[in-house]
């Protein structure tokens, strides 16, 4: 898992918001494709140590 997903989700999020309402929405889907790989970041990190 690692921190790959982090930047993955961050340009997906872009390019998606970005055919879906150009620039602004380009700000918006890096904000949430961010936001959604530092959640699941944590929760991974969660599922991990409550396995010890």
């Amino acid at each position: 898992m690692g921190c790959l997903p982090l930047p993955i989700l961050f340009v997906l999020g872009f390019l998606i918001g970005r055919a879906v309402a150009g620039d602004n929405g380009a700000l918006w889907g890096a904000g949430i494709g961010l936001g959604v790989g530092l959640v699941l970041g944590g929760l991974f990190v969660m599922l991990i140590r409550r396995r010890r």
